[in-house]
């Protein structure tokens, strides 16, 4: 069995092309062990029926406390007092609590405030130059939503997208310095946070946070834990996969001329076109890890009872026993029976808001800027060094005039 430190799947150049990497693994080792600093062993599965398993399966606990008690409390809350890293019956109460923050009626009350930010975004991009689309588009849009929401105060923006920023390594580490640099940020994030749960008890207002701190199911709340995990998850699941897709789709389409052309021609993009985009961009390369409740066998590798495995979404989402012509872009493919907000009871909760904010994003950027182009070669870009997520650093275009 292969054997490979996350690290090395972390580094730029790997997150540039993945593909090719785990095509060879479907094909070769579809199970493969990974080394993650502070954690050890832990077990990848690349193929999509695999993924799906680890998805479905009770034998696969989503509670990671194991992995992470050797960390210090704050840190340790951020990460296991919230729905991803519950099983039922906690997983179910607390999904119910915040469900009601994303029924399709909320978010499509969302769409003319997306369509505003996105407005203001473009009309504030310099005409002349480099315009980098990342740092001036496809963050500031969902950090935006996402910081209204909860009520993030518009000052502190800036400062929680620092802070998420820093202490996102904690999860899942891929270097040995990564978790003691990322420990003052989540007790930031975690003082900042108890703190406006003073204020909105205090004094609530029409946000997410009042909500969570007032929600009420079947005579339950959520406790103080519960509250600081709950929070740090919206935030940081609320805007960074966003980034990373409008990010990456843009790159997608101005790679492929032909499929950018369909959607700019096309009335509005069609659902297709977005699921094809998710599929093909993968922002969430890695599910978040499971534990074996008990011995399990996957692809004829026996995966001992108390091990943890992550599912490559990524890779099943290329796979080709299910997707005809995988590293084809094709918008109008289907069916499309992608991976990219995960399967089963922990299947994305807002997923919806993330299809709108891409379908909004890239419909207005490409109608304004008909002639939008990259600034330089698509293979000297910088990507993001991070395990789990697949994600560019930067996007810089020309062609806003």
């Amino acid at each position: 069995m292969r054997r490979i430190r996350a690290s090395a799947l972390a580094q730029p150049r790997f997150k540039a092309d993945p593909y090719p990497f785990y095509a060879r693994m479907r094909a070769e080792s579809p199970v493969f062990e990974v080394v993650v600093p502070f954690i050890g062993r832990g077990f990848v599965v690349t193929r999509y029926e695999d993924v799906v398993t680890v998805a479905k399966d009770d034998r696969f606990s989503r509670d990671i406390a194991p992995l992470v008690r050797w960390l210090p409390r704050s840190a340790r809350v951020l990460l296991t007092r919230q729905m991803l890293s519950q099983d039922p019956p906690d997983h179910t109460r607390l999904r119910k609590l915040v469900s009601q923050a994303f029924t399709p009626r909320r978010i499509d009350l969302l769409r003319d405030r997306i369509q505003s930010v996105c407005d203001r975004l473009l009309d504030a991009a310099p005409r002349t130059g480099p315009f980098d689309l990342i740092r001036g588009y496809a963050l500031p849009l969902p950090l935006t939503v996402i910081a209204e929401l909860l009520g993030i105060a518009e000052k502190d923006r800036h400062r929680f997208h620092v802070l998420t920023q820093g202490a996102g390594p904690i999860g899942i580490a891929s270097g040995i310095l990564d978790v003691p640099m990322a420990l003052p940020y989540a007790w930031l994030i975690v003082r900042y946070f108890r703190r406006l749960f003073a204020e909105r008890r205090a004094h609530p207002g029409d946000d997410l946070l009042s909500a969570l701190v007032q929600a009420e199911e079947a005579g339950d709340r959520l406790d103080e834990f519960e509250l600081l995990g709950m929070a740090m998850l919206l935030l940081f699941a609320g805007y960074e996969t966003t980034v990373h897709l409008i990010g990456g789709a843009t790159l997608a389409l101005l790679e492929h001329p032909q499929q950018r052309a369909r959607f700019v021609s096309e009335p509005g993009p069609t659902a297709s076109a977005i699921e094809e985009l998710l599929r093909y961009v993968s922002v969430g390369e890695m599910a978040t890890p499971r534990i074996t409740r008990e011995d399990v066998t996957i692809a004829s590798v026996t995966i001992p009872r108390g091990e943890w495995v992550i599912a490559a979404l990524g890779s099943a989402n290329h796979d080709e026993s299910v997707f005809k012509d995988p590293e084809t872009l094709d918008l109008a493919r289907d069916p499309n029976p992608h991976l990219a907000f995960g399967q089963g009871r922990h299947f994305c909760l807002g997923a919806s808001l993330v299809r709108m904010e891409a379908q909004v994003a890239l419909t207005t950027l490409f109608a304004r800027f008909p002639g939008l182009r990259l600034d330089r070669p698509a293979e000297s870009l910088r990507w993001r060094r991070i395990f789990p997520l697949r994600g560019l650093a930067e996007l810089p275009v020309n062609g806003l005039s």
